[in-house]
């Protein structure tokens, strides 16, 4: 009896104990969990606010230059995915909108009066800011998002994470295709700059003269 006792004993702490490690591990999910969803939600509130900003950016740039169709349909899906689809999705939208929006910033040095408007000044400034905050935000986020994978990846928390159903998050990040410069064509911009001339073609090599018939008059020489 003395021994079934000791053996029951020892089973029930071990249960004791098990349960215990289940809860803390547990609890440590949920918080690496809610610190993820805190950091997403600050960076949702940037994307939100750039996708309000972007309409009233594209209507000032019309005004003072005519866009091609394509680029305001090009502008105004990447506008839409911001608000939509995975993270992932947002995050490629928001790198090649970025990108887009460096090539409007950066063609209206190009327009005086466009660059002294108080709207526009206005709109660039708030766009930047709210660049910079994604880019910050999207730091911690990230950070957390690999401190919660590794912890329902690793042993033993792998086991309790697929009995409670915890998903692994995806990083903020665009894959390394997308983070080409988006073309935005503006039109002709004037003509090529000096350092767009063509190269000088080659010479092409001089044929061979051709036998002269007899009588025939000499060819004159090229000026």
């Amino acid at each position: 009896m003395g021994l079934l006792l000791d053996i029951g004993l020892v089973i029930a702490a071990i249960i004791v104990v098990f349960i215990f490690v289940a809860i803390g591990m547990f609890n440590g999910f949920i918080q690496k969990r809610n610190r993820v969803q805190d950091a997403w939600a600050q960076i949702d509130v940037q994307l939100k606010r750039r996708y309000d900003l972007i309409p009233n950016l594209v209507s000032t740039v019309k005004g003072y230059r005519d866009f091609e169709k394509s680029t305001l349909v090009q502008v105004t899906a990447m506008r839409a995915q911001l608000v939509s689809g995975s993270v992932q999705d947002k995050a490629q939208a928001n790198n090649m909108l970025s990108q887009a929006l460096k090539s409007i910033f950066a063609v209206s040095e190009n327009y005086p009066d466009l660059k002294a408007s108080a709207s526009f000044q206005q709109l660039q400034t708030t766009l930047e800011d709210t660049e910079d905050k994604i880019s910050f935000v999207r730091t911690s986020y990230n950070d957390y998002v690999l401190d919660y994978n590794n912890a329902i990846q690793q042993f033993p928390g792998n086991m309790f994470a697929s009995t409670f159903n915890f998903q692994k998050q995806d990083f903020f990040t665009a894959p390394d295709d997308e983070k080409e410069p988006v073309n935005v064509d503006f039109g002709d911009q004037g003509g090529p700059s000096g350092n767009d001339s063509p190269a000088p073609a080659k010479a092409p090599k001089a044929p061979k003269a051709p036998k002269s018939p007899k009588n025939a008059k000499p060819a004159a020489p090229s000026s």
